[in-house]
């Protein structure tokens, strides 16, 4: 009876993304951005504060129900940008090592859709709830997911020749936006 081959384990997705121990210890491939985003979303999961009742304010059911509408619309829009990067995605700012530059989809509509769609999730819960803490975190998050950016196309840049062409006519996360759109 012949004896099994023996398999090599699969990649992990975490290394196949770049992440390493060292990585998190010296954010060689921009680890803290992604601690930083990471924190700032666990963070939403907080109640609201101060609520709009300590206000002596009750919260109004249309708003509320648009922020959770927003909220639905953000995460249908990661959905569509995390699978629109196919084998490019990575959590990481910089990019993979070989990965390909994705301008289609809603990668068209701007460069960085996943973190729009990250941004309008956000928005969602501070209208939702009506807490001054969620917009605080809000506003975080803009500045976190722009300095991510910010890096991430400077990597990208390097990468691909054709990066600063299709940076000059596509916005970044939110046209108009100087913090969130610089072409």
């Amino acid at each position: 009876m012949p004896t099994p081959s023996p398999k090599s384990p699969p990649d992990s997705p975490l290394a196949d993304w770049g992440l390493s121990w060292g990585g998190w210890l010296d954010n060689r491939r921009g680890e803290w951005w992604l601690l930083a985003q990471g924190l700032l979303i666990a963070a939403h999961l907080l109640p609201p504060w101060p609520t709009p009742g300590s206000w002596g304010y009750a919260w109004p059911l249309p708003l509320a129900l648009a922020g959770a509408l927003t909220f639905l619309l953000g995460l249908v829009l990661a959905a569509r940008a995390f699978g629109g990067l196919g084998a490019s995605l990575t959590p990481l700012p910089d990019p993979k090592p070989g990965a390909a530059l994705v301008t289609s989809g809603p990668y068209r509509r701007c460069r960085h859709p996943l973190y729009q769609a990250i941004l309008l999730c956000s928005l969602g819960v501070t209208v939702a709830l009506g807490s001054l803490l969620h917009l605080a975190l809000l506003l975080a998050l803009a500045a976190v997911l722009g300095g991510k950016a910010r890096r991430e196309e400077r990597q990208l840049a390097l990468c691909h020749p054709d990066y600063p062409a299709y940076r000059a006519v596509t916005p970044a996360i939110v046209s108009g936006l100087p913090w969130l759109d610089w072409r």
